[in-house]
């Protein structure tokens, strides 16, 4: 309380210099400059409140949450004209960046202009974002590719033969593909039909988009995806882009009002000196001097506008969000991957519940699974606080096997209509070392008490009698794991068993099979969280909730061989590699990325 005290005094004493700042923070009839260029992501993340000085910072990534607080800003503010994006690259799944599409739409519809700059050209991503702008321009002799969606599996079973590993893979589901790179050589028909159905809906909301933003129909937009790629000209000509400019041309005709766009006849932009005498700056000196006014970067027009807000003094009602990240694991062993471990969220999902100013709790779940166990205890803790708050959960990217298990105890659940979702089965894999250890000439003997004492022994291969047990065990949870469905869904266990078998969804197609109440991003979410609340929620923000006890973090050990075989391709198999680190003698609620990663 007396540290946001004397924030709000010093801030006092420098309002009239921060009411200054606001006022030149964006030119009349100027642009905002947003740049994409990395990661992007649903929340933004924490700020890091002390760095060391000789420690370089690590830039972070662009959130779609910072997009609608800038977008908020400029509905309100009647001086510019809108937003530039600035897009050298973009690395965000499909869900966030539906979401972020949304947001620069909302911008579009408050009556702001967008205009889309992608100096290094388009890929599939970028073009699906830029098609929200009113106009695209790319950068000379770049490439315009929105080639679509394709997945390709990697199959280890006749490598892992050579070397003399026999991988045992024990599954619930037909669909459940975790294991299958292990022992196949090719995709199964059931892995084909679900990501078949997974690539369909990708491609239908990319030609639906690239539609609508470009004013064409469909059937236009399909044949762009289907002789792609252009070269910048040629996109042009083809309408896919409205002009090819260098940076400094593009604030030339920013400036001088001369940008075409989708609504007009598309023609290369070039800005000599005939068209630079026409523009309503009066000539190409003036449009130059004008164009460095009318350009403000979005960290300077938010600074400045944060600069006029007070800090609370008095603890305020929030609306909670846990961020069930990564794969599911008891403990992280290590750090260096993206993982939830459940000491930290069962942590995190205490302090929600017993925390008097948390009205309401958000689980934003970006998971592709993982172990069994933990997924089970998290889902206990969702259930605990939902039995005395509301819970909605907002799925990302993937909310598959654990990550479906998770979210099933919320009131509601949220997915946008690519969001990689269900999955609802199990998997246990183990490998058999004997032969490998033969050819190394390394014998092994064994002295026993107990019949099974080394069932879980590398050395050799389960007996019938053993797999039985195995499969057994997995047969419990999957019923364990189509109850818990059930129960989260109101519905018997009847309905959702057909539903399950390891099958994962579009986020469109798994709330047409109920397994999803309704489509949005975290905005939607939100918006159904302070519904359930009630009036007294709309003017409560969202903010993270993390553990209240310290928790110490894990070593940072290298993991080289998870970052050997990404390199390689074998992203799935890096994924299997990290959860058996993790997850030793676990079973796991996993959806395998190497024949399913969409993003």
């Amino acid at each position: 309380m007396i540290a946001a005290l004397l924030v709000n005094v010093l801030r006092l004493l420098l309002l009239p210099v921060s009411a200054l700042r606001w006022a030149f923070a964006a030119p009349r009839g100027g642009y905002v400059v947003l740049e994409i260029d990395g990661r992007v992501v649903d929340l933004q993340p924490p700020r890091v409140r002390l760095a060391l000085p000789w420690r370089r910072r690590k830039r972070a990534p662009l959130s779609v949450e910072r997009v609608r607080e800038l977008g908020k800003h400029l509905m309100r503010d009647p001086r510019p004209a809108g937003l530039l994006l600035r897009m050298r690259s973009v690395h965000a799944g499909p869900a966030v960046a539906a979401s972020l599409r949304d947001a620069l739409l909302e911008i579009r519809a408050g009556g702001k202009d967008i205009v889309a700059y992608l100096p290094m050209g388009a890929d599939t991503t970028t073009l699906l974002l830029a098609s929200a702008a009113r106009a695209i321009v790319v950068g000379p002799e770049t490439l315009v590719s929105p080639l679509g969606f394709a997945v390709e599996g990697r199959y280890v079973r006749r490598a892992l033969e050579q070397v003399g590993v026999e991988p045992e893979v024990f599954a619930k589901g037909m669909y459940k593909n975790a294991g299958e790179v292990l022992v196949r050589d090719t995709m199964s028909a059931a892995q084909r039909e679900q990501v078949g159905a997974l690539l369909d809906g990708r491609l239908g909301d990319l030609t639906a988009a690239l539609a609508q933003g470009r004013r064409v129909d469909r059937e236009t937009a399909a044949l762009w995806i289907d002789e792609a790629p252009f070269g910048a000209e040629q996109a042009v000509a083809r309408g896919i882009v409205d002009a090819v400019a260098y940076e400094d041309e593009l604030e030339h005709m920013l400036a001088a009002g001369s940008l075409p766009c989708a609504t007009a006849a598309p023609r290369r932009a070039e800005i000599g000196a005939e068209d630079a005498d026409r523009a309503p700056g009066g000539g190409a000196r003036a449009a130059a001097r004008h164009s460095k006014k009318c350009l403000v970067s979005a960290d300077r027009y938010l600074g400045a506008r944060r600069a006029l807000s007070m800090t609370p003094v008095w603890p305020r009602p929030v609306l909670g969000v846990v961020e069930v990240h990564g794969a599911i694991v008891s403990r992280a062993r290590f750090r260096g991957a993206s993982l939830a471990s459940e000491e930290r969220l069962v942590a995190s999902l205490r302090a929600a519940r017993q925390n008097p100013r948390v009205q309401g709790v958000i689980l934003h779940i970006d998971s592709p699974g993982g172990s069994a166990l933990a997924s089970d205890r998290i889902h206990h803790e969702v259930t605990r606080l939902a039995e005395v708050k509301p819970v909605v959960a907002c799925l990302s990217n993937v909310a598959a096997s654990g990550g479906y298990y998770v979210a099933a105890a919320a009131h509601a659940i949220v997915a946008q209509p690519q969001t990689i979702t269900g999955s609802i089965g199990v998997v246990s894999a183990r490998f058999a070392l004997g032969p490998l250890l033969e050819r190394l000439g390394v014998s092994t003997d064994v002295v026993k008490r107990g019949a099974r004492a080394d069932l879980f022994s590398p050395s050799r291969k389960l007996d019938a009698g053993e797999r039985a047990v195995v499969e057994r065990e997995l047969d419990a949870i999957y019923a364990a794991f189509l109850r818990v469905v059930a129960r989260g869904r109101r519905r018997p266990v009847e309905e959702i068993e057909p539903l399950a078998q390891g099958r994962v969804y579009s986020g469109a197609d798994a709330q047409a099979r109920g397994l999803v109440d309704m489509l949005g991003g975290f905005e939607r979410a939100l918006h159904e969280l302070r519904q359930m609340i009630g009036p007294k929620a709309a003017a409560i923000e969202p903010a993270i909730v993390r553990a209240s006890r310290y928790i110490p973090p894990p070593p940072l050990l290298p993991a080289p061989v998870p970052t050997l075989l990404q390199l390689l391709g074998l992203r799935g198999i890096a994924q299997e590699v990290a959860l058996a680190v993790h997850c030793e003698g676990e079973r796991v609620l996993a959806y395998c990325a190497e024949a399913g990663d969409l993003d």
